[in-house]
């Protein structure tokens, strides 16, 4: 019996719940993917699977190992992976997954100036609010805005940044400037939607910290969205320092309560690139990862971040 290729087959299984999709995507037959995990089953002496006419169900046992074999198929591939690389120049995809406002201000101009120097690495971009699983969904590299909690990844800091408060100078001329976090009660104010349906800003002055809730005028889940409110006159946002850095430097938008450290999560947040904790980074990953830092990580380097233009590397200037 090929046991890897039962696990392969019995882990596929346990998230289609279909043997006949399983066997497409294997190129075999349905028949001969249900007789392999029975055969699998009865090496293991453990019933992984309750089989009907209607549907496929994992037991217990079933549910645990999936979650198991799932780590220990990846590192397989990923070691046979690897070790093609070390003897070939890099090349292939890097699938990269982004929060909105970093992956669309800052990655495109430096994947479109990466591709000039590494031709044959393609870059797959993936942007969402949210962290991605790099496991279970396949991605390379992530870039978060907080550092990551979970077990067997690591990660790189690119920069810190803070939250403002800001406001288009159209919106603050009709009413009185905020001069405390309770004066914000009299604005109109733009709310980043979170888990739980709760709006509130975190204040910080002194040492002394003071809790904001507020019924927001118009809310989203993307940060683009808030940043357009915002110059458009729609009200108050709280946007990462680097998001509204340029906005800021042509008047576009005004900082307000600049005293006051201000947040909707934490003070320790940034910009984090988390990768899986391998024993070997590939050399695709790596390079890329190095490119990025080379240029948006640090103090300074980070207001560059979503400005019209970036500017061009050394292998541009004169080509």
């Amino acid at each position: 019996m090929d046991r890897l290729r039962a696990m392969e087959f019995f882990l596929s299984v346990s998230k289609t719940r279909n043997f006949s999709t399983t066997a497409r995507d294997f190129g075999v037959s349905a028949t001969a993917v249900s007789r392999l995990i029975t055969d699998f089953e009865n090496a293991l002496d453990v019933k992984l699977l309750l089989r009907s006419t209607r549907q496929i169900v994992l037991t217990e046992s079933g549910e645990e190992y999936a979650r198991q074999l799932e780590g220990i198929l990846w590192n397989i591939n990923a070691a046979h992976a690897n070790i093609t690389a070390i003897r070939e120049a890099p090349k292939g995809l890097l699938r990269v997954h982004s929060r909105m406002m970093f992956g669309l201000g800052v990655l495109p101009p430096l994947i479109a100036r990466f591709r000039r120097l590494h031709r044959d690495i393609h870059i797959e971009l993936i942007l969402s609010e949210t962290p991605a699983d790099l496991r279970r969904d396949q991605i390379d590299i992530d870039f978060r805005i907080s550092p990551p909690v979970e077990a067997g990844v690591k990660r790189r800091i690119l920069f810190r940044s803070a939250r403002y408060l800001v406001a288009s100078p159209a919106y603050l001329a009709e009413r009185v400037l905020p001069a405390t976090p309770a004066d914000l009660a009299q604005h109109d104010c733009l709310a980043y939607l979170r888990p739980g349906g709760e709006n509130v800003w975190h204040f910080s002055q002194g040492g002394q910290v003071e809790d904001l809730p507020f019924q927001p005028r118009h809310a989203s889940n993307n940060g683009m969205a808030l940043l357009e409110l915002a110059r458009l006159g729609e009200g108050i946002a709280l946007l990462d320092d680097y998001t509204v850095h340029a906005d800021l430097e042509r008047g576009s938008l005004l900082r307000l309560l600049p005293d006051y450290q201000v947040t909707n999560t934490t003070y320790e947040e940034g910009m984090y690139a988390t990768i899986l904790d391998t024993p070997m980074v590939p050399a695709k990953l790596r390079l890329f990862l190095d490119f990025v830092v080379e240029h948006v990580s640090g103090e300074s380097n980070r207001f560059i971040a979503l400005r019209d233009e970036i500017p061009p590397s050394a292998d541009q200037v004169g080509g």
